[in-house]
């Protein structure tokens, strides 16, 4: 069994900046693509990030481009998202997941979340 902890989460004002992180045990790290997602009350999920196994390819949800960045360190079994300028619509809980496939899914394993919350 894959377990992902997503880490990072917080309240932060409106431009801010945060990290989140995603540590995964239970698999060989370097072979899954990794993805982002978050649900806000009321919405669906959404796809955030998503990034290949290597970290050579990228994707993006168009209302994060140019604002959040996607990594990961394979050494340390963990995926980034680096979150700034922040605005009060990105509020939700981020999930991490993981996936046999592209950057773009599909996605097999989640973790639990983590809450970001951004104040105006």
């Amino acid at each position: 069994q894959v377990q992902l902890v997503e880490a990072g989460g917080g309240l932060v004002q409106a431009g801010g900046s945060l990290r989140l992180s995603c540590v995964a045990s239970g698999r060989t790290f370097s072979n899954y693509a990794v993805g982002w997602f978050r649900q806000a009350p009321g919405k669906e999920r959404e796809f955030v990030a998503g990034i290949s196994g290597s970290g050579g390819s990228t994707n993006y949800a168009d209302s994060v481009k140019g604002r959040f960045t996607i990594s990961r360190d394979n050494a340390r079994s963990t995926v980034y998202l680096q979150m700034n300028s922040l605005r009060p619509e990105d509020t939700a809980v981020y999930y991490c997941a993981l996936g046999l496939g592209t950057a773009a899914g599909p996605f097999r394993y989640w973790g639990q979340g983590t809450q970001v919350t951004v104040s105006s």
